[in-house]
C-alpha cells in the first residue's frame, strides 16, 4: 500500500494522469473517483498483458478474463491507432459471459441495457471502445470528474500531474494496489470475496452503493 499512501495527500488537489482500460478494475476507478480532474494518456504505445484490453469478472466457477482481441503487429503501435480484431467473435462472447455471470445479480436489469448497447455497435479502435465504456461506467456511478486527453506523450509529466500510467496492472496482489483498499461486499458467487474485479462486478452487485464503496 506504499503507492496508496504516497498519492493520498495529493489526490484532492492535483490531476491524475493514467491510461485507458477496458471495463476498468476497482483500483483504477477508485483513483478516478478520488480526484476532480483526470488526463487520459492518448499518445502512448500499446502494451500487451495489461488492462488496456482485458478485464476480470467473477463467474460461477472461477474468475474469468475477458479480452478484446487486437490485430497483429501492435507491439509499438500508438494506442489510438490500435485496431480491434473483429474477425474474432469477441463481442458475442463477452455478452454471453456477462449475462451468465451477472444475469441474476440485483442490479443487472438496470445497468445492462446501457452496456449491451455498446456491444451491439461496430468498433474499429480499442481506444474509442474504452472511452465509451468508461463514460458509461462513470455515469452509472454518478461520478463527474473532468476528463481530458493528453496532447502528446511526456515521459516526465508536468508539475501537478500524478503519474499513474501503467501502475494499475494485473500483476501482483493487494500489495500492488495504488488507490484501492479492499472492503468485502456481497458478490454473485461463492463465499470468498474476490477483490479488484471489473467495475461492472461492483455495479451489478451493489448498484447505487457502488460509488460510496469506492470512496471509502
Amino acid at each position: 500500500m506504499i503507492l496508496l499512501e504516497k498519492y493520498q495527500s495529493k489526490l484532492l488537489t492535483d490531476e491524475l494522469l493514467i491510461e485507458l482500460h477496458y471495463l476498468p478494475c476497482l483500483d483504477y476507478m477508485a483513483g478516478l473517483l478520488q480526484v476532480g480532474r483526470v488526463r487520459l494518456e492518448a499518445h502512448e504505445h500499446y502494451q500487451k498483458q495489461s488492462y488496456r484490453n482485458r478485464c476480470y469478472v467473477l463467474t460461477a466457477n472461477k474468475v474469468d478474463v475477458l479480452t478484446v482481441p487486437v490485430q497483429q503487429g501492435t507491439r509499438h503501435q500508438p494506442i489510438r491507432e490500435l485496431r480491434i480484431d473483429n474477425d474474432q467473435a469477441w463481442s458475442a462472447h463477452h455478452q454471453r459471459c456477462l449475462q451468465a455471470a451477472y444475469g441474476k445479480a440485483p442490479f443487472f436489469e438496470y445497468y445492462w441495457p446501457e452496456l449491451v448497447s455498446v456491444y451491439r455497435r461496430d468498433w474499429t479502435f480499442l481506444f474509442d471502445l474504452n472511452v465509451e465504456l468508461l463514460t458509461i461506467c462513470l455515469k452509472l456511478l454518478g461520478a463527474k470528474p473532468v476528463i481530458n486527453l493528453t496532447d502528446c506523450y511526456e515521459k516526465i509529466p508536468e508539475s501537478g500531474l500524478i503519474d499513474a500510467r501503467s501502475r494499475v496492472n494485473p500483476r501482483g496482489g493487494a500489495e500492488s494496489y495504488v488507490f484501492y483498499s479492499p472492503t468485502p461486499y456481497t458478490q454473485n458467487f461463492g463465499v470468498d470475496f474476490v477483490p479488484n474485479l471489473s467495475i461492472i462486478d461492483l455495479l451489478f452487485c451493489q448498484g447505487p452503493a457502488a460509488s460510496e464503496y469506492l470512496n471509502r
